[in-house]
């Protein structure tokens, strides 16, 4: 029998991905399930993005590209961050990766040697204590309360600070919750990560994805003197539904954009040549397309929230961006259904796609056992579809 590597032991298979397998597993043998697993938007890529990828076949821009992205992707997302926040960066201080996953891999393999600490605040999404894990670092969990809406302060960021923390992690929107951090808690952050001496790696994949007033910001643009110690991690899968052509990004310190360009190189090479071309058609384009597809997700979301407010045993804080509800199922424990107790977040996952055929994702494995996720990038009619068969099997709970 083949011993494989001892890191494997320490990671586990993505439960979003997962539980979306397994939906679209049962869907296959004519089972009919609502799926809210899936962190994707259901809108199509832009058609002027396909066109630009589609163009770039035709013209047999198929090669190779330098390692970290095409120069002129690079420079194309300097200027759209000049543009949009008024933040210089310079192509050496960029690179385009295989997804913003991907990108958050590159920045901790360069950044962690064995028994460096990332702080992650807690719910947090579960590919960054695996990742960190797989870099050799050791995560460090910050907790936070629903009661306080899942966000921190940066005083109890500066309580968890060692001299081996390395760096912290800020996702703001937040996946899985929607949080949002306030301007006054970001500008704490960036004054803890100046005086500790800490990289803030800064993921805005959800920036776009946002209900307030005005628009959200880089932390950069918050407090200009964080910028030599910020990663602002991004791509194009959640404004553009670009999450198949697999672009993301990273801008901050040119050593450490530098060091993952190598490791980069040494891995994966260049994004997809094509889908650079499709990225740079999208980053010149900027996100004006993106109004109508907000409309659509707000109206998911407080269609969603009304129904928590009827369905016994459930809670559900009002996400402020992304695309996820997070409620509380805790007042479900201890109730029986036909298939056993539920005791936790996954038998409560075990519930609905057994009683209700509705695929949601635990909370343990975000770090939040009261929580389940769902996410609300499908149709209003599957949405209804699946708030009315929650509501029918908690309602057969005893």
């Amino acid at each position: 029998m083949v011993k494989l590597a001892d890191r494997m032991s320490l990671i586990k298979p993505s439960p979003t991905l997962a539980i979306t397998a397994k939906a679209k597993a049962m869907k296959a043998e004519g089972i009919d399930v609502v799926g809210f697993g899936a962190g994707e938007p259901d809108f199509d890529t832009p058609d002027f993005v396909k066109e630009a990828a589609i163009t770039a076949l035709r013209e047999g821009k198929t090669k190779y590209t330098d390692a970290p992205g095409m120069p002129e992707l690079r420079d194309a997302l300097c200027a759209f961050y000049k543009r949009t926040e008024g933040l210089d960066y310079t192509r050496a201080e960029s690179i385009i990766s295989v997804g913003g996953k991907h990108a958050l891999y590159n920045i901790l393999m360069a950044l962690l040697s064995p028994g460096d600490e990332v702080i992650i605040p807690t719910p947090y999404w579960v590919s960054y204590p695996d990742m960190t894990l797989l870099a050799g670092g050791t995560p460090v969990f910050l907790k936070t309360e629903e009661k306080n809406g899942f966000r921190f302060t940066a005083d109890e960021l500066d309580a968890l600070v060692t001299p081996r923390t390395k760096a912290v992690v800020v996702n703001s929107p937040s996946n899985p919750s929607g949080a949002v951090y306030d301007v006054a808690t970001l500008k704490g952050i960036a004054a803890v990560a100046k005086k500790r001496n800490i990289i803030v790696i800064w993921d805005e994949i959800y920036k776009d994805v946002y209900y307030g007033e005005g628009r959200l910001r880089s932390l950069p643009h918050y407090d200009p003197e964080v910028k030599p110690l910020t990663l602002i991690c991004s791509g194009l899968a959640k404004n553009f539904s670009m999450t198949g052509w697999r672009i993301g990004w990273v801008l901050g310190d040119k050593e450490i954009v530098t060091a993952m360009s190598t490791i980069q190189g040494q891995s994966t090479s260049n994004p997809v040549t094509f889908a650079q071309y499709g990225a740079l058609a999208a980053l010149n384009a900027g996100t004006g397309h993106i109004g109508p597809w907000l409309a659509e997700f707000r109206a998911r979301r407080d269609a969603l929230l009304a129904a928590f407010e009827r369905i016994p045993g459930i809670s559900c804080l009002k996400p402020e961006g992304a695309f996820y509800v997070f409620p509380n199922i805790s007042g479900w424990y201890g109730k029986k259904w036909s298939g056993g107790v539920i005791k936790d977040s996954y038998d409560a996952t075990t519930f609905l796609l057994q009683e209700a055929r509705v695929a949601v994702v635990p909370g343990d494995p975000f770090g939040a056992p009261d929580n389940i996720r769902l996410s609300y990038a499908l149709g209003m009619d599957e949405i209804q579809k699946g708030i009315d068969r929650m509501a029918a099997a908690a309602a057969s709970l005893k």
